[in-house]
This record gives structure tokens, C-alpha cells and sequence, in this order.
């Protein structure tokens, strides 16, 4: 937890930025059954709780007062069964003062407050739910249907949160660097340990317990597969074969949640084929380029239609792409093989704020989401300022049914080599992931350095 100091500055900054008046309601987290009421998932605070109240408990809510600063906690007292269960805890009141709120109410005083607050002709602003049991609470409060909930979200709420967390201070960053230590351990584990002959799993647990035993937890549900080809795969029970290559896009969480998010590529053998070697270098490209020209009010959207054009002219090199690079970059053709974004912001979430709305943490009124494949999947389009932690996490992929289905369709046959395609259908995918922050002068890599050349990763995986 950060000093009362900090907490109570964050939510002063948020009341003057809150245009209106009224209050602010944050509800946060729940213990969440995994199959029955009293076995649940391993905790986890609603983010913006814990930005502007530090409370990593289940069952709480928070009320700022917009016009005057006053903050409020409901939440219930530990019981004598609790402390049964659990042990001696802190009292609530105790935890409150050290985030420097100095009143707390029992939970069943909530509805009273926001009754009464309505009455008296009040706002009262909340941002997005994500869980079903806080949108609950929600009808319950404020009473009306699911739909209005929905269309009651604070938008003057939301911009003001965003606007405020989207900048990371120096103890925010140094909280993403503690979690990268930890990343960095699982990343050169998984090096050493893929082979032939080992499953994927024995991997993906031996690191997820790495972030386990370093008091935090990861921060995203481990991705680790030898078929990269698949974005989003978390399905780790192919067996590592000579000659596959394997994708691990993880990252471990600090003890006060601040994510890290980094992605390599290791050959199981320990090297890289000829053919790897080729599309491999490409997409280090486009990272290395893009990364280098990173400063504040630099365009992301530009920095990704930037890495599409590496990734473009490298594929037209050898073989898989052809006529004008720029023109198949304006028209989306290399979207075939670079389908997502080129990264997202970090902070409390490894998407950072994504609860709040992807269109409003990415974007605004410069800059709009395309509508184009490939394109539209850019979490993060709008100008960069100091103090921004990204990721940028190029990659070029080989997704069968994706070429069959645009090769059936004659669909930029003016720019890919069909032909040449065929005998990659097996080849899976690779991406490369690292996080950065937006300096005055330019970025910074966060972090100690995991390998990612050619050689620097061989010689990992051979030692």
C-alpha cells in the first residue's frame, strides 16, 4: 500500500476533474464462487478501488464526495468468526485511516446514502461493472433496470479516471518494474526448460508458480503454446516437438498489482530454422524500429501503421507479399498475417482501464477506431504523452483457415503470394512484447533486458 498521502491526492485531483458536482460511487470486488459459495477464486480488488482507495478486501464500497473531497467506506466490521477462520485482523476503521479516509459506515448504510443523495437533487457517477453481482448492486441502489444502468454511466467520471491513471508516477512505474523481475524469471525459465519431449504444461506451471512465489500472482492467465498462430491460446497440453517453435506471452503481477506483459519466441531446439530465422527478424523489426520512435505526441495508430509497413516490406522480401508496400498497408493486406494491434496500455490492469471502455482509453475525439480487419483491433490509437506505459508486441502469424478463407475470396491477390503461402501453413506464428514508458525525450524499456535477438535467445535456450 502507498502512503495515506498519495490516496487522498489521487482522489482530491479526481474531485476537481469531475465537472457537476454530485458523488462518486466505486464499488468494489466480491469473492467469487469457482463452484460452490465458500470455495472462490483467489481475490482480486477492482483496480480503480484500489487507485483511489488501496483496500485489497472483498465486500466494499467507496463514496467521494465531489463538491467537498469527503470520502466514505461501507464495508463490515471482522467478526469473532471471521477471526476464527482468518486470524487477527486489522479493524476496518483501522485500514481506512491509512488511505486517509476517516469514515467508515456499516454496508447496509449504502442504500440510505445514495437515497438520500438522490433526493437532494444529487449526480451520483459510476463507472462501468464488469461483474454481474456489482451491477446488481447497482439496480439495487439506484433501482432501476439493467438496460439504464448501462446508460447511466458517468462519462465525466470516466474521462476523469482515465485521464488521471493513464499517466503512471514514479512509485506506479517502479511498481511495473518489480512485476517485470518477476516476468523476467519466468521468461529465461521457460527458455531453459522447452525441449522435445516436455509437455507445455510443465512449462506454463513452473512459471505461473514463479509469479505465485514471488508474493504476487500473474497478471493474465499464462499464454504458452506451440501454435502461436492462435492469439489468444491458453490450452498448454501439446507436447514440444524438434522443430516447433513456442510463443509465451506472460507476465507476473507486483503485490500491489501493477502488471508486466512480455511475449518471446524460442525455438524448442534450441535454434531457430532457416525459414523461423527469416520471419523472426522481421518482426524484431518492427519492434525495435517502433520502439525507437516512441516520444510524447507521437500517434500510436502511426506507430502501428509503422510496424505494419516493416512487417510489410520484410514479408515482400521474401516472397509472401508483393506490389506497393504503402498501398497494401492503406488497404489492410498484411493484415493476413498481423491481424491485432500493436499493443495496449499497462498499469493496474495488464489492459490497462479496459473495463472503462476501450473507445475512451484509446481514443478520443482526434483520433477514431477503424472500422478496416486487423486495424480494428488497435487497443490504442490516440497521441502518447510522458508518463504513458505501453506494450508494443508487433507479430506476424500464419492462421490457416484466415488464408483459406481470403484466398478463396481472391481477396489481395495484387499484394499476396498465395502460392508461396502454401508451404507455411504449418509454420505457426511469432510475436515479440515489451513494455515501455513514455519519457520527456523519447521512452525507456522497463526493466532488465530478456533476450530477444536471434542469438540472445538461442543461447538461452541451449544453456
Amino acid at each position: 500500500m502507498f502512503s495515506k498521502q498519495i490516496y487522498q491526492q489521487r482522489r482530491e485531483i479526481l474531485s476537481k476533474s469531475v465537472s457537476g458536482g454530485g458523488v462518486a460511487l466505486f464499488l468494489g470486488n466480491d469473492e467469487m464462487p469457482m463452484n460452490y459459495a465458500a470455495n472462490t477464486y483467489h481475490f482480486r480488488q477492482d483496480s480503480t478501488f484500489l487507485y483511489y482507495f488501496g483496500l485489497d478486501l472483498p465486500g466494499l464500497a467507496a463514496v467521494i464526495d465531489l463538491e467537498t473531497n469527503q470520502s466514505r467506506i461501507f464495508g463490515d466490521e471482522i467478526s469473532l468468526e471471521d477471526i476464527i477462520w482468518m486470524g487477527p485482523q486489522q479493524t476496518l476503521k483501522s485500514r481506512a485511516e491509512n488511505v486517509g479516509v476517516q469514515e467508515t459506515l456499516p454496508s447496509r448504510q449504502l442504500a440510505e446514502f445514495i437515497r438520500k443523495a438522490i433526493q437532494s437533487g444529487r449526480t451520483v457517477h459510476y463507472l462501468p461493472m464488469y461483474q454481474d453481482r456489482q451491477t446488481n448492486k447497482l439496480i439495487d441502489l439506484l433501482n432501476p433496470d439493467k438496460s439504464a444502468i448501462d446508460a447511466g454511466v458517468s462519462i465525466n467520471l470516466i474521462q476523469a479516471v482515465i485521464d488521471q491513471r493513464s499517466v503512471k508516477s514514479e512509485i506506479e512505474i517502479e511498481e511495473i518494474e518489480k512485476a517485470h523481475v518477476t516476468t523476467r524469471e519466468m521468461h529465461i525459465t521457460a527458455m531453459k526448460m522447452a525441449r522435445p519431449g516436455i509437455y507445455e504444461r510443465e512449462i506454463a506451471g513452473t512459471i505461473e508458480g514463479i509469479a505465485l512465489s514471488s508474493g504476487g500472482n500473474i497478471a493474465f492467465p499464462v499464454i504458452l503454446s506451440v501454435r502461436g498462430e492462435i492469439l489468444h491460446n491458453h490450452y498448454h497440453h501439446n507436447l514440444l516437438r524438434d522443430g516447433d517453435m513456442l510463443i509465451n506471452d506472460s507476465g507476473a503481477e507486483s503485490q500491489m498489482h501493477y502488471a508486466s506483459d512480455i511475449t518471446r519466441t524460442i525455438p524448442v531446439n534450441g535454434r531457430f530454422s532457416d525459414k523461423q530465422k527469416d520471419i523472426y527478424e522481421i518482426v524484431l523489426q518492427a519492434q525495435v524500429e517502433t520502439i525507437s520512435a516512441i516520444k510524447p505526441d507521437q500517434k500510436n495508430k502511426t506507430l502501428h501503421l509503422q510496424a505494419a509497413t516493416i512487417i510489410s516490406r520484410g514479408l515482400k522480401d521474401v516472397g509472401l507479399m508483393k506490389g506497393n508496400t504503402e498501398d497494401a498497408v492503406t488497404n489492410g493486406a498484411h493484415a493476413l498475417f498481423f491481424p491485432h494491434g500493436l499493443g495496449h496500455m499497462l498499469g493496474l490492469d495488464v489492459h490497462d482501464m479496459e473495463n472503462l471502455g476501450e473507445d475512451h482509453v484509446g481514443y478520443n475525439g482526434e483520433t477514431k477506431r477503424s472500422d478496416q480487419f486487423g486495424l480494428a483491433y488497435l487497443r490504442l490509437g490516440k497521441n502518447l504523452k510522458t508518463g504513458y506505459v505501453l506494450t508494443i508486441e508487433p507479430g506476424i502469424y500464419f492462421i490457416p483457415e484466415l488464408i483459406k478463407k481470403w484466398k478463396g475470396e481472391n481477396k489481395f491477390t495484387e499484394y499476396i503470394n498465395y502460392d508461396r503461402l502454401e508451404s507455411y501453413h504449418n509454420f505457426g506464428g511469432i510475436r515479440i512484447e515489451d513494455n515501455i514508458v513514455v519519457t520527456e525525450t523519447g521512452q525507456r524499456i522497463i526493466g532488465k533486458p530478456i533476450p530477444k535477438t536471434v542469438p540472445e535467445v538461442e543461447k538461452m535456450c541451449q544453456e
